[in-house]
């Protein structure tokens, strides 16, 4: 028995979504994380939470503005801490304080992320997108982050995925993990520039060096599949694993499949079927197909056809159907049948409404 790799590569991101090709056969496909993923760009999810600023070395010569910023690195974060605390207003207060006093560009980032969301402050676009624009000019990869995720979406200003680029590229140069993985999958997308997989795959591993298990997992595809560098299966097992552990779940389906196969790793069923299991209760299809074919026959966990056939319905209905398995249900007693389809009623009458 072996179990065949999920398919096509889906990414998921805050507002991008990149694929690669899947194999000859099956022909079977990972589901998207949304519709709107599967589609196209998404509507931009909420900028990320500003980081505190590390201190810059004393030795270093400072200049205005940088002069400020450094000293306001010595001091606590008490506007970061606010923030993560829930105390919106104060941090808003603290933030607006220390932009009149010291033109501290990560209050101004904070600022801008009040405004987005409507924290302590009304939501207000436009003013959240100021003070991005006037943090990003100052060098804030965080603002240019943000910044890139209002140009996609529209927010604060028109559409503008030119600039986007400009800026998640000046981000990704500083180290913004977030942002070097969405240019990755824009340039697998190809739409504002000529595909290249081998820039994707390298945008990619910087962010997956510094631990993004969506990148782990996108760089782990594209050594599988040989999309941009070397095939090598050995160390697509090694970042697929590391994204699973960080729960990733299409990782945590690779990984099972390719532990289950050796492929890359040591074989080892058992530890295949925890992973499995693990993607299946995230409400992966094709997770939930594997998991149902191992206890259909007891592999890597005991042969249970009552669990087999409630994950082959739920696989089913989440739209990743087997003609085998359904075989093998209606060669099983009544009793059985009725116990697997009990056992998987609640989770296919959730995913009717979210299919509808």
């Amino acid at each position: 028995m072996k179990l065949w790799p999920a398919g096509a590569l889906i990414c998921g991101a805050a507002v991008i979504a990149g694929t690669l090709a899947a194999p000859a056969a099956p022909p079977m496909t990972l589901q998207p994380q949304s519709a709107a993923q599967a589609s196209g760009p998404a509507p931009a999810a909420p900028a990320p939470k500003p980081q505190p600023r590390k201190s810059a070395p004393k030795t270093e010569p400072a200049s205005p503005p940088l002069a400020a910023v450094r000293a306001a690195a010595r001091e606590p974060d008490l506007a970061f801490g606010a923030f993560q605390r829930g105390y919106y207003l104060t941090a808003f207060e603290i933030a607006t304080r220390r932009v009149d006093e010291k033109s501290d560009i990560k209050a101004m980032t904070l600022l801008g992320e009040l405004y987005a969301n409507g924290l302590g402050v009304p939501r207000d676009d436009n003013k959240a997108a100021e003070w991005y624009r006037v943090a990003a000019e100052r060098g804030d990869r965080e603002a240019m982050f943000a910044l890139a995720m209002f140009r996609l979406s529209g927010r604060g200003g028109p559409t503008d995925r030119q600039q986007a680029t400009r800026l998640l590229a000046a981000a990704a140069k500083l180290g913004q993990v977030a942002a070097a993985y969405d240019l990755g999958l824009l340039y697998m997308d190809g739409q504002l520039f000529p595909q290249d997989y081998a820039r994707a795959a390298e945008l990619f591993r910087s962010a997956a060096q510094l631990g993004n298990p969506e990148a782990q997992y996108a760089l782990g595809a594209l050594y599988k599949e040989g999309k941009g560098v070397s095939k090598d299966p050995v160390e697509a097992a090694r970042l697929l694993g590391a994204a699973a552990l960080a729960d990733n779940p299409d990782a945590e389906l690779e990984y099972g499949i390719a532990l289950f196969n050796g492929s890359g790793v040591g074989k080892d069923e058992a530890t295949a079927a925890v992973y499995l299991r693990k993607a299946a209760l995230r409400g992966n299809p094709v997770a939930q197909n594997r998991l149902a074919n191992l206890l259909a026959v007891g592999r890597g966990v005991p042969a249970d056809p009552v669990q087999a056939i409630k994950w082959h319905l739920i696989a089913k209905a989440g739209g990743d159907g087997d003609p085998a398995l359904d075989d093998f249900m209606f060669k099983q007693t009544p009793e059985i049948r009725a116990a697997g389809e009990k056992a998987a009623q609640p989770w296919i009458d959730a995913i009717k409404p979210a299919r509808s």
